[in-house]
């Protein structure tokens, strides 16, 4: 199933499942918990990231090639850093390139995000699957200058100004990805590829993520 999240005519928000022709039905309910899907068109004015997220957890490096290609050896342990849902930007909107903290090296980064349905602690690799609701694709947008030489040595301000976090434009339920490690990655900017990956590459797969992230920390579901 592929839920969108919208705004209609009047300005109210809600989620729809996407047809397989493009059209929409509203969903009534709860998408986290108990929800029905009408056949009552979506009257789609808009379209907005899929779920509000209470947080982005990321991980950096965790693909294979991109390791090999930054001269990087594989690291033991996911490296994590964060953004905050700021960041969060609806699918066809314009990214914001920094003005204030400005910055002239804004970058992309094509990525899966997993969608967290229920508070999640200390998950196990073989339970890991069941706290996810489904999946989308995130554009990790970064300013490499704050990233890398201006940020204290930490990602997190070259990772988290406004509108980095472009997410959508549906979430796929996990029923119908039941194998989110053999997923294409693939950015395509100005009719031009620039990333063409797989997540099979993948160094820690999300289960192990899951797992991790979860360790006396509680993921909260999106919104």
């Amino acid at each position: 199933m592929k839920i969108i999240r919208y705004e209609d005519v009047q300005g109210s928000k809600h989620h729809g499942v996407l047809g397989a022709n493009g059209s929409a039905r509203k969903i009534k309910g709860d998408i986290f918990s108990n929800f029905e899907v009408t056949q009552d068109p979506a009257d789609v004015r808009r379209l907005l990231a899929p779920v509000v997220p209470a947080m982005i957890w990321c991980i950096g490096q965790n693909y294979r090639r991109h390791a090999q290609e930054s001269g990087a050896t594989a690291p033991e342990l996911p490296i994590i850093f964060a953004k905050d849902p700021n960041t969060l930007q609806d699918p066809e909107q314009p990214i914001l390139i920094p003005t204030h903290l400005a910055s002239n090296e804004v970058d992309y980064e094509c990525e899966l995000a997993v969608v967290i349905g229920c508070p999640c602690k200390n998950a196990t690799r073989s339970n890991a699957l069941d706290y996810v609701l489904g999946y989308t694709c995130t554009n990790d947008v970064s300013a490499r200058d704050w990233q890398i030489k201006r940020g204290g040595s930490q990602w997190c301000r070259g990772k988290t100004f406004d509108t980095f976090a472009p997410m959508g434009p549906c979430l796929v339920t996990k029923d119908s990805l039941p194998d989110s490690n053999q997923l294409k990655i693939q950015t395509i900017l100005n009719g031009k590829v620039m990333q063409d990956w797989a997540t099979s590459d993948m160094i820690f797969d999300v289960p192990t993520l899951i797992e991790f992230l979860s360790g006396s920390t509680t993921l909260l579901p999106a919104q």
